[in-house]
């Protein structure tokens, strides 16, 4: 796996591409959210789209990065899931805990509307 970050209109779109298995990537994207926040940057929105695979541990990654931004006082959102990666979050009952939307432009309005 791997990610890029971009800030667009006072958010942080993370684009995650590949597979997401979470090991040495959990501890990347985790010192990663801890710059962000450091700048005072505290929304961000995870971008899926590139994403072909997810295992437990992916998820358990975005569990830690979502819980690391909430205790900072900021949020993380999913944007474009697809199929597969809604039905995992759907069957981890994980839909209910993630603000999730079809696109990133969708995601940033939600941080304009909070």
């Amino acid at each position: 796996m791997s990610f890029n970050v971009s800030e667009r209109y006072n958010c942080n779109i993370i684009e995650f591409k590949g597979n997401v298995m979470g090991g040495p990537d959990a501890a990347k994207l985790n010192d990663t959210l801890h710059e962000l926040i450091d700048k005072d940057q505290k929304n961000i929105v995870v971008d899926l789209k590139k994403v072909s695979f997810m295992n437990s541990s992916g998820l358990g990654m975005l569990i830690g990065g979502l819980t690391t931004m909430r205790n900072a006082g900021g949020d993380l959102r999913i944007a474009n899931a697809t199929n597969k990666i809604e039905s995992l979050l759907i069957v981890t009952k994980l839909i209910t805990v993630f603000q999730h939307f079809k696109s990133v432009d969708e995601a940033i309005e939600s941080f304009n509307e909070s």
